[in-house]
């Protein structure tokens, strides 16, 4: 595929779909990216897209326009590439709409990034793949925990000093917990697509999948083999929990009738390059009180082991019970308390890996070049995905070679 890329020595120009709070996370991470502009937004409700392009104004990110349909942010002729951050149930189509428009010669976007998980089942992924190289489109997919500096930095010393010393690492765990979603599509199974192993998984899976694979070797060259899956509701079952859940997300977040798992557990395997057995063991909740998002990640080979723990922060701050005030999330994302002694991420964006994906999709649209993470990489994290959720509906252990999981969907994305 030839790529199109921007005038030499102008930034590249991004339209984002979506402005909820992944949108503005984002955001706030190109504070940090050099050679780019905001300069358009798409999203169904007028108040929230014009909220974002005020963003947009006050971070003197760029000249964003509210756009009042997909196809207007596509065809505006100031848009290079976009940045699709809606809901999960809404990427495909929205996919269809931006391929669509380019080859019917209605746009001059070249270029899409496309935020975790990149669709919902295999089949949906597939053919988001299919569809960018249909319309010939460069495209990159957002898992923003590979850019992590801790993860960057952490690979980058075990893989120069340890493995040449005693071999390869061969076991690689993640965990991501946090007390559950801000929006209620997430809650549902039938609009997300599944709970937290599809919503959160995503993240653990590929991140150590990452961290197993050869520095310069692309992510493929680690043959998944086996996946063992396992789920559970621990806590958003319970009738207290299921009804506050009610009361804040609405009636149609029922997890007294219809709950998605909020705990999730999986076993990879992989062959690697010389025919070495490796492991990612992952877990994931939206089950688990304490100050905030929890993100937990080991490296482990022969003689040499990586950890790192997003809550063990350098900065603390402690407030007595007499220092009051209301709820937020200034000190650390899924905040759950505005007192004691409380950990604080002074720069969320940087730390969970924002920044340096961003900047890596902007420099790889501009250059010409695929992205280190692109939908082939979203492909097959959701083919990680769905051998687990199968894994953990059958209760057994998928062998990848005895099973097509094309037309899978798990039984909660059915509601």
């Amino acid at each position: 595929m030839t790529m199109t890329q921007p005038a030499a020595g102008r930034p590249l120009r991004v339209g984002f779909v979506g402005s909820g709070f992944i949108a503005h996370f984002h955001l706030k991470s190109l504070l940090g990216v050099r050679n780019v502009e905001v300069t358009g937004v798409y999203s169904p409700t007028p108040a929230k897209r014009q909220a974002f392009a005020d963003e947009v104004a006050r971070l003197d990110l760029g000249q964003c326009r509210a756009h009042d349909s997909l196809e207007g942010l596509l065809g505006a002729g100031d848009v290079d590439a976009i940045w699709i951050l809606s809901p999960n149930f809404t990427r495909l189509d929205v996919m269809r709409t931006i391929a669509g428009e380019v080859e019917a010669g209605r746009s001059s976007v070249f270029a899409v990034a496309c935020e975790k998980p990149l669709a919902r089942t295999l089949a949906e992924a597939r053919e988001m793949l299919a569809l960018v190289r249909r319309a010939g489109l460069n495209h990159g997919y957002l898992e923003n925990q590979l850019f992590s500096t801790a993860v960057q930095r952490g690979k980058e010393i075990i893989w120069r000093r340890a493995v040449p010393a005693t071999g390869r690492p061969y076991l690689a765990r993640a965990a991501e917990e946090h007390s559950g979603p801000h929006e209620p599509w997430f809650w549902q199974g039938s609009q997300q697509g599944g709970g937290v192993l599809l919503d959160m998984m995503c993240h653990s899976v590929e991140v150590a999948r990452f961290l197993l694979t050869a520095p310069g070797a692309p992510r493929s060259s680690l043959k998944l083999k086996k996946a063992t899956g396992a789920v559970a509701v621990l806590k958003w079952g319970q009738s207290h929990y299921a009804d506050e859940l009610k009361a804040r997300m609405g009636a149609a977040v029922d997890y007294s009738r219809k709950p998605s798992e909020d705990f999730a557990r999986g076993m990879l395997t992989f062959e690697a390059e010389k025919g070495q057995e490796v492991v990612v063991e992952a877990t994931t909740s939206w089950a688990y009180v304490g100050a905030g998002l929890r993100i937990e990640l080991e490296l482990l080979g022969p003689e040499y082991a990586l950890e790192f723990s997003s809550l063990s922060t350098g900065l603390k701050v402690f407030m007595s019970r007499k220092v009051t005030g209301g709820e937020g999330e200034d000190l650390v994302e899924k905040q759950n308390a505005e007192q004691g002694l409380m950990p604080v991420l002074e720069d969320e964006a940087g730390a969970y890996g924002y920044t340096d994906e961003n900047r890596e999709m902007v420099e790889a649209f501009r250059k010409g070049r695929a992205p280190s993470e692109t939908f082939e990489d979203g492909v097959a994290v959701v083919e990680m995905l769905m051998a687990l959720y199968k894994s953990a509906e059958e209760g057994r252990t998928v062998t990848l070679a005895d099973e097509d999981l094309t037309n899978f969907r798990p039984k909660v994305a059915a509601g």
